[in-house]
């Protein structure tokens, strides 16, 4: 069974290259960017302004294939893909929660990005703690090194 996504819009970011990126949104406070919809899903951004986050799921353009255990960016051993958020994955779906600031003509002007320029956009969904943010939590092996995200930029390992 083949399953067909269509970009609903483009992120455009500061980043050209993954080298040199922030990891996750926790490395990229501040960094601002926009995300361009295209015009017939803009009716749908009615009512997200009154989000302060949003969750954007979109497509690793700049990835091919993957391998099903990685060194990941915090980590120096190898872990299994799925307990880890490397961008080369069978299905190369990304997710990061950004900072909404405003919506202009169509256009979302967002910050915190950790986003490839140009990345296609699949989805939008608002952010919303009750719902995302479980009270209790374990992180597995990122609770040791997990701490050091906001400080870690990429690197070439996953091109």
């Amino acid at each position: 069974m083949g399953v067909t996504f269509n970009p609903i819009g483009i992120i455009h970011t500061p980043f050209k290259a993954l080298e040199g990126m922030p990891i996750q949104p926790a490395g990229a406070v501040g960094v601002k960017g926009t995300v361009e919809m295209f015009e017939k899903y803009r009716p749908g951004l009615k009512d997200l302004d009154g989000f302060s986050h949003i969750i954007l799921i979109y497509h690793f353009h700049g990835s091919s294939g993957f391998n099903l255990t990685v060194v990941p960016f915090l980590d120096s051993q190898p872990r299994g893909l799925f307990a880890t958020r490397a961008p080369k994955r069978p299905n190369p779906i990304g997710l990061s929660v950004v900072q909404l600031d405003k919506i202009e003509n169509g256009i979302l002007h967002i910050q915190n990005v950790d986003i490839l320029d140009n990345t296609p956009l699949l989805d939008i969904k608002p952010y919303v703690p009750k719902f995302d943010g479980p009270k209790k939590v374990r992180t597995g092996w990122l609770e040791r090194t997990g701490k050091v995200a906001a400080r870690k930029r990429s690197d070439d390992r996953f091109k």
